[in-house]
Parts: structure tokens; sequence; C-alpha cells
């Protein structure tokens, strides 16, 4: 498969589009996907969870993250235009790489969501 190239006048890697993923928590700016990449890749890392962090905050991660599971379920997806921020507070729990050599600075990068780790933590987030 062929990849389309960046826009034109656009310096950055490559970055697959994630259609049909809302762009933001509904009614919020908690955002859920970039529209262009930078010259660089923002990192993605695990962010510890505390036991502290805003219930709200919460809410946010659980609807991204039944967002992800209705678009792809147990399938693999490219990290693409995903926010680093917010796939930062659940990778390497309930998203975590596919591949051995996964490149956390890379759109292309490969993911899969956990579905037992996202059950225990976001209940909320399953499929009824």
């Amino acid at each position: 498969m062929r990849r389309p190239a960046s826009p034109p006048g656009h310096p950055g890697p490559y970055m697959p589009k994630h259609k049909g993923m809302p762009g933001r928590f509904p009614g919020t700016d908690h955002q859920f996907t970039i529209r262009h990449g930078g010259k660089t890749v923002t990192p993605l890392v695990a962010r510890p969870r505390r036991a502290d962090r805003k219930k709200a905050d919460l809410e946010v991660d659980a609807f991204f993250l039944a967002s992800l599971i209705d678009l792809y379920g147990e399938e693999p997806f490219p990290r693409g235009n995903l926010d680093a921020g917010r796939l930062s507070w659940l990778f390497g729990r309930e998203i975590v790489p596919v591949e051995r050599d996964f490149d956390p600075e890379s759109y292309e990068a490969m993911l899969r969501i956990d579905l037992e780790a996202a059950a225990r933590a976001f209940p909320e987030a399953m499929p009824k």
C-alpha cells in the first residue's frame, strides 16, 4: 500500500489519520487527536496513574479508551494523529506496543488495546 505524502510545505513525517475518532472530549478542551505533526514527533511514555488523579481526567481517559475500542477492538492500529499526552496516560497498561522494536517517536508505530487491562481499569469503557 502506497502511503500518501505529507501535505505540501509540511516538513514533518507521515502521520496516519484516525477517521471516526472524536477530536476531543465533548464540551471540553481535552484533546484526542492532532491535526498535523510537527518537525519532530512527541515520544510516547508510560505516565504513572496516581490515586489522587482527578475524577474528570479519569472520565476523559475512559471516553478516549472507549472510542478506541469502538474503532479497533482487539485489532492493531497506528499511533497516527492520536495525541501523545492522552495516549501516555494509558500507554504500557491499557494500550501496548505491537512490535518488539517499537519506536515511541513514530506516527506509524503499531499499538493495540489490552482488553483485559482496559476492563480492569475502566469497566465503563467496555462495550455493553
